[in-house]
Order: structure tokens, then C-alpha cells, then sequence
């Protein structure tokens, strides 16, 4: 038989690129809801406690007004808004999170899809904290840069119907230093202080890079470039999502510029280290609709479900 899956909020940008995955699976029944029923809180809740997995891709209030709907124990929720990830009860949906992640989203019925900033900087900074390298009072600093997809419809309609001068040049964002995805990047790597994190979009549709600059004399007695690398390439042993990059990528170096987009249409998370004798840049790339958010969604799904982890991807 096949799982049973509704995608609520399947007009918006991540919700459509989930249904793009689940398109082609034959183990997958994907419930729709009839066009003018989209707002009907009875038909929403009626497949949300049909389904076996329900994805939520809604904006925070929303998220938790579908969440309180379920009545039926056996649906899992995996919810791609901020409202859940740092809420007790639900599951961070990040497999490769650390050891015994993979285990939690198995059982879960409430899974937290990552933000996609959140997702580059927790799986750059994570191993680092776990190895000791970086103390979880550490002051740290980071920059996204990102494709203007992450800002949903009416960002994307902004950058494909005008033509302003200002959509041409890159635009940091977030000045106010609240960012939504800081909770769960401190919570999901130990930091016990807020980042002080910039993101900025720029005119193409996807693909993101967070760089995370280090100070080498801030980190553990006698660190080098080489032992955050270890760290990074013994923590993510065997994953098939995450590509340790060789230290000092050669490739990069010989261009001589960073690509952003090269993890673009794929579930994959590309890690760097560039450093000197006394300074390194540690940077995380991926998909920000891939891995970045639908694909990570999916991920998770196939987790639970106990299908094969990439099935889709």
C-alpha cells in the first residue's frame, strides 16, 4: 500500500517543490485538496488526519493552528515553518544532525523541517563544537548569501516583473539582528550566544553560501586549519548528503572565486575550510529550496518512514 502524504499550503514555493519530488514516487499517494476548499478548516483538517505524513508549508500562525487539528496519532506533522524548531515535543529534522538524530526522526510524529540559513550554519558549526574546537561561548560571526527564491512568491515576483536598479547589486537584510532562523542555530549547536549573522539575497533564483570566520587564536589552544577539517570529515563519515570539500579546495582556489550555486538541484551540502596561520573561513553550501527546505523535507519523511533515505532526491 501506499503512504498516504497531504502537502497543506502545496501552492507556495516549497510546497510545490515537494510535490515535484513526491511526483514521480509510486509508494506515495499525495491527498489534494479541492481549490475552493484551500480555506475550509474542515476539509484541511479531514486530510491532515487522512494522511500519514502531512507537510506543512504555511506561515508560522498557520503551522500552529494546522498542528492543533490533528487528532489522529498516527499522522506525522513535518513542518517547514520557524513556529516548531525550537519547541519541545518536536524533532529537529536534520538527520545528520549528530548521532542518534536519524533514530528520533524515525519515531517522531512531530518533525521541524531546518531553515536553510540555519541548516548551512548549524552543519558547519555543529561538528566544531562537538569536537571541542569551538566553545559554546564562543562570540561568533556569520555572513549567507542566498538566491532570492528564499523569500517565497512575492519575492520572486519582485525580482522576475521589475526591472529596479536596486535588485541588481546584492542586498544584505535582517538589520535589526533578530533573524528567525537564531534560535535554532544556537539551539542546535550548543552556542550559548546569539551569532551575529547577515544574510544577504542577490539577483539569481537559488543557492546558498554561509561563511563563518574564525579567528584561530579564539578557538582551542594550538588549532590549525587542518584539525577543524578533520573534525568536519569525522563527523560526516559516510553521510551521502554532505561533501567534506578538500582544505584549501583547490578547484575554488584556482578560480578564485566561490560558486554559489553548485549544489543547486541537488540534496547536497558542500563544507569548506580556508585558512591561514592564523585565521579560517569555514562555509556551508547548498540548495536553499533542496536541502535548504523541500528536499530536507522529504529527507526526513523517507526517514520516518523507514523508505531509502535519498528515494526522490
Amino acid at each position: 500500500m501506499a503512504f498516504k502524504v497531504y502537502v497543506d499550503g502545496q501552492e507556495g514555493t516549497t510546497g510545490l517543490r515537494i510535490n515535484d519530488y513526491l511526483a514521480a514516487r509510486s509508494d506515495i499517494e499525495v491527498l489534494r485538496i479541492d481549490a475552493d476548499k484551500r480555506k475550509d478548516p474542515a476539509e484541511r483538517a479531514r486530510l491532515l488526519n487522512a494522511a500519514d505524513v502531512a507537510f506543512l508549508c504555511l506561515p508560522d500562525a498557520a503551522s500552529r493552528e494546522a498542528a492543533s487539528m490533528i487528532t489522529n496519532p498516527n499522522t506525522c506533522l513535518i513542518d517547514a515553518s520557524t513556529a516548531h524548531r525550537t519547541v519541545a515535543g518536536w524533532t529537529f529534522g536534520l538527520p545528520e544532525l549528530a548521532r542518534g538524530q536519524r533514530e528520533a526522526i524515525r519515531k517522531a510524529k512531530r518533525i521541524a523541517n531546518p531553515g536553510c540559513h540555519a541548516s548551512a550554519f548549524i552543519l558547519a558549526v555543529r561538528p566544531l563544537v562537538d569536537a571541542g574546537l569551538l566553545s559554546v561561548e564562543a562570540a561568533v560571526t556569520a555572513t549567507s548569501i542566498t538566491g532570492y527564491s528564499g523569500g517565497g512568491k512575492s519575492m520572486i515576483a519582485q525580482y522576475e516583473s521589475e526591472s529596479e536598479p536596486k535588485l541588481t547589486s546584492p542586498r544584505p537584510y535582517a538589520l535589526g539582528l533578530a533573524h528567525k532562523h537564531l534560535p535554532e542555530m544556537m539551539a542546535h549547536t550548543g552556542l550559548k550566544t546569539a551569532p551575529v549573522f547577515m544574510p544577504i539575497v542577490g539577483n539569481f533564483y537559488k543557492g546558498l553560501a554561509v561563511t563563518v570566520p574564525l579567528h584561530l587564536s579564539s578557538l582551542r589552544t594550538a588549532t590549525r586549519p587542518e584539525h577543524l577539517h578533520e573534525a568536519l570529515s569525522h563527523h560526516y563519515e559516510g553521510e551521502r548528503f554532505i561533501r567534506v570539500m578538500p582544505l584549501r579546495d583547490p578547484g575554488t582556489l584556482e578560480e578564485g572565486f566561490f560558486d554559489v550555486q553548485a549544489c543547486n538541484d541537488t540534496n547536497r551540502v558542500d563544507l569548506f575550510v580556508f585558512g591561514s596561520e592564523t585565521q579560517v573561513l569555514v562555509m556551508a553550501r547548498l540548495d536553499n529550496l533542496g536541502k535548504g527546505a523541500s528536499g530536507a523535507a522529504v529527507q526526513s519523511m523517507n526517514v520516518h518512514l523507514g523508505c531509502e533515505e535519498s528515494l526522490g532526491l
